[in-house]
């Protein structure tokens, strides 16, 4: 779910950078949100699987 997401945001994000500079700034701060989640999710999973 948090992949559908991420992928979802860089979607959005790279038509953000075509279509204007405020929308693709928005949706850059959502991307890195998102990629940060990401990593928690992943680092948080390798220490209970240890």
């Amino acid at each position: 779910m948090l992949y559908t997401i991420a992928v979802i945001l860089v979607v959005l994000w790279l038509l953000g950078m075509v279509t204007g500079v405020a929308l693709g700034a928005f949706i850059h701060i959502l991307l890195v949100i998102a990629v940060v989640m990401v990593l928690v999710n992943v680092i948080s999973g390798r220490r209970r699987a240890g």
